[in-house]
């Protein structure tokens, strides 16, 4: 494969990791250690928004197979289950997956996401809520092609990361990618998607504080 913009020719970020899986491994720790606490703070969040945002976007017939990528205990997956939707969940925290799975009732892989192994062709959206920033971003032009690959033609990726200046770096445990909209919107063109919209939230704020940047894409 010839270089590609996103791939081999992106200047690293800011305090970017020397060893991405150590990175990952650190994160996932850092999950498995606060699940319950998490599950707590999360489990009543309103992203409504960003359900209506995947699903008005996909243009097969519903019921639709979904991927929730990130799932953690398994909020988004009981939602998309109660709509109807064949929806799968996938994280590499052993504790979140054993959540999801008993809340939700839903398939959930226990998948590392610098070492996922997805079927081609499954899903007609994949739902990336607060999941993909704590990818490397050295290792993001392989991990969004896999999401690709995923995808039925026409697919619909959803993404919801924070926003930042492009750093990246350990943040209470975990790592983490801060990308402005210009960065991000190369990383996912340059894996062949589509922009369909773009918005910041919590809806209603002033954008200096909004702190999430929540993009939809199509697979070309």
């Amino acid at each position: 494969m010839g270089n590609r913009k996103g791939e081999s020719d992106k200047q690293p970020l800011r305090g970017e990791a020397e060893e991405p899986h150590g990175a990952s491994a650190a994160t996932i720790a850092h999950y498995d250690r606060v699940a319950a606490a998490y599950w707590d703070g999360t489990r009543d969040h309103d992203v409504s928004q960003n359900y209506t945002a995947l699903l008005s976007a996909i243009e097969a017939d519903s019921p639709y197979s979904i991927l929730d990528l990130g799932c953690g205990p398994g909020r988004d997956l009981r939602h998309f289950r109660s709509m109807g939707h064949d929806a799968v969940g996938l994280d590499g925290s052993k504790e979140f997956v054993a959540m999801a799975r008993a809340y939700s009732g839903c398939e959930v892989l226990h998948q590392d996401f610098l070492a996922m192994t997805l079927p081609a062709s499954r899903f007609d959206g994949v739902f990336a809520n607060a999941s993909l920033f704590h990818v490397p971003s050295r290792e993001l032009p392989r991990i969004l092609l896999e999401l690709s690959r995923t995808l039925r033609p026409q697919g619909v990726l959803f993404c919801s990361n924070p926003r930042g200046n492009n750093e990246e770096g350990l943040s209470d445990g975990r790592y983490c990618c801060f990308l402005d909209l210009d960065t991000w919107r190369d990383y996912v063109s340059a894996a062949g998607f589509l922009e369909l919209q773009h918005y910041y939230r919590p809806p209603g704020l002033p954008r200096r504080r909004q702190a999430w940047l929540a993009t939809v894409w199509r697979k070309a």
